[in-house]
């Protein structure tokens, strides 16, 4: 353990730029596969309402629709089973926001519904690792549902829609399985490998704490390769694809703790190759990989914490999300705007890990929605012309957001901002200057309502959090270090620990940088945090450097380089 006193090196206040903010990525490698799902969901129901010219029960099929929009980087069994949570999801916010509008129709109840919906989808969606668009999307459907009049009779006729459209959506997600079976799974492992390549082509060039960011988001896509393997079949044909593709993430992970020794254009070789539907490259390493192997079935056979126990380090965000949501929907009736779920959703969209976070969204919220309210005046005119015309312009659109989200959030809002605002006039064309002075005005309130509230529901757990990552970290070094004193551990044992080492350190760098962003949290462990990460860092090499002279197991005395 470290015997470091608990000192900070940030203030309680942390000061809220504006710098790269509304900077652009590079986009996703796989940018064109959501906004083509998008498209193909969305297209044959709306098109078919439109040919019944019953256009206004599109928002029903949209709520199903738009489930397509996740899990495009899980395997294909994994994607199954998260898609048909989402439609569940989906509809089940939608069957509470249908009964809700047709018992009341008391705008303060509504929000308040709205709001408590968009807690407990955000904390689900966390706890969960759903992954983009998270709650945003079932937010944005649940709380326009509210304030569309129902009666009891219709609602099975629309939860009826939006479930053949999301049975839809399952279909058009699971498409591409049967052309490129193990696409996700050998991007994530490709994934991790370019990024143990740049932190091994930058080590060596400064001092070391300037490559920690590399070295973080190493871990963090190796941590990500491996999730994603866990969710392949352990037997089976499927299971020698795992099995491939674990060496690899193995390659990488050394790759992380000895990058002196690695090489990293071999590394973005393989990287290279599992980009095609070839052949898996070899290691040339396989004897060596027992016990890595070995390690990797400890790990993967690790279940994930309780759902409970996830829910309960995002009680703060959920808090947050109710109550920003809340005061923004009651502002907007204050304001006397005819459709407060607008703000509602704004601020449903801003809360993220840490309030520096969702400051970062805010602005990008802010510049995007408003930006995107001068595109739906441009285009307009163009959508008047026609309802087939409108729905055209809603699905180009819509491939538009989600083709450019990945560059910046606000880039996406862009295309996002006007879609909304076409798909309001499924039911008939409304005056262009009222619809944009009212999602202009919603997104201002939204947007600040929603940060007065983040600021004001504190975080003083995360403090806490970075304690006890401090303490799992030191915990996990000294098992591995107990293994390399011992001349010949158990078979998988110490390949294990090392994993576990590089798990907690990973958590550990994720944690401090989520309180790190927090305001008016308690001072953070500064130094405890940097004696872990080096000297868990430290142990990490060591634990490579120990297993890279070992014998083969079927040679005898054989010494493996552990070049990668």
């Amino acid at each position: 353990m470290s015997s470091a006193s608990p000192t900070s090196g940030t203030s309680p206040v942390r000061r809220l730029s504006l710098a790269g903010v509304l900077r652009l990525r590079r986009p996703s490698e796989i940018w064109f596969k959501p906004a083509l799902s998008s498209v193909a969901a969305v297209a044959p129901p709306n098109l078919l309402l439109l040919a019944l010219g019953r256009l206004d029960l599109a928002m029903y099929t949209m709520a199903g629709s738009l489930c397509a929009l996740y899990a495009h980087n899980r395997p294909y069994a994994a994607r199954a089973r998260t898609l048909a949570w989402v439609v569940l999801g989906m509809i089940g916010g939608l069957a509470v926001a249908l009964v809700t509008a047709s018992l009341t129709r008391d705008a303060v109840v509504l929000v308040t519904v709205g709001a408590l919906l968009a807690a407990v989808q955000k904390a689900l969606c966390d706890a969960t690792r759903v992954g983009p668009p998270g709650n945003v999307v079932l937010t944005f459907i649940s709380s326009a549902a509210l304030f569309v009049p129902q009666s009891l009779g219709q609602i099975p006729g629309h939860l009826a829609l939006a479930a053949a459209a999301g049975v839809w959506a399952w279909l058009v997600g699971m498409a591409p399985a049967p052309i490129r079976p193990h696409g996700p799974e050998r991007r994530a492992t490709a994934q991790a490998l370019n990024a143990a390549a740049a932190y091994a082509a930058a080590h060596g060039t400064g001092a070391d704490e300037d490559h920690a960011p590399a070295r973080a988001a190493g871990y963090a896509a190796v941590q990500a390769a491996w999730q994603t393997l866990l969710a392949l079949p352990a037997t089976g044909a499927r299971a020698t694809t795992r099995q491939a593709l674990e060496r690899l993430v193995v390659r990488a992970e050394v790759a992380l703790a000895a990058p002196a020794d690695t090489d990293p254009e071999r590394l973005r070789a393989w990287a290279h190759a599992l980009r095609g539907a070839g052949r898996i490259p070899r290691t040339g390493d396989a004897p060596a990989d027992t016990d890595e192997l070995l390690g990797a079935d400890a790990e993967l056979a690790a279940r994930p914490a309780p759902l409970w126990r996830r829910l309960g380090p995002l009680a703060p965000i959920a808090a947050r999300t109710a109550l920003g949501c809340a005061l923004a929907g009651y502002a907007s009736l204050a304001l006397g705007i005819g459709r407060p779920y607008w703000a509602l959703v704004t601020a449903a969209a801003l809360y993220q890990a840490n309030l520096t976070l969702t400051w970062s969204r805010a602005v990008q919220r802010v510049v995007g929605n408003l930006a995107g309210v001068l595109l739906f005046a441009a285009i307009a005119p163009l959508a008047h012309l026609g309802q087939a015309l409108l729905v055209l312009c809603c699905l180009a659109l819509n491939f538009g957001a989600e083709a450019l989200i990945t560059r910046n959030y606000w880039l996406g809002s862009v295309c996002v901002t006007p879609m909304a605002l076409l798909v309001t006039e499924f039911a008939g064309y409304q005056a262009t200057g009222d619809l944009m002075t009212e999602r202009a005005v919603d997104t201002v309130v939204g947007a600040l309502v929603g940060f007065l509230a983040a600021v004001v529901v504190t975080n003083r757990r995360a403090g806490n959090r970075v304690e006890q990552a401090v303490t799992a970290a030191d915990r996990a070094r000294e098992r591995a270090a107990r293994l390399l004193a011992e001349p010949a551990p158990a078979p998988g044992a110490l390949e294990a620990a090392r994993r576990g080492l590089a798990v907690a350190l990973t958590d550990l760098r994720a944690t401090a940088d989520g309180a790190a962003g927090e305001w008016w949290g308690r001072a953070l462990p500064q130094e405890r945090v940097v004696l872990a990460e080096r000297s868990g860092h430290r142990t990490l090499a060591e634990a490579v450097r120990r297993q890279a002279v070992r014998p083969d197991r079927g040679a005898g005395t054989r010494t493996e380089d552990v070049r990668p």
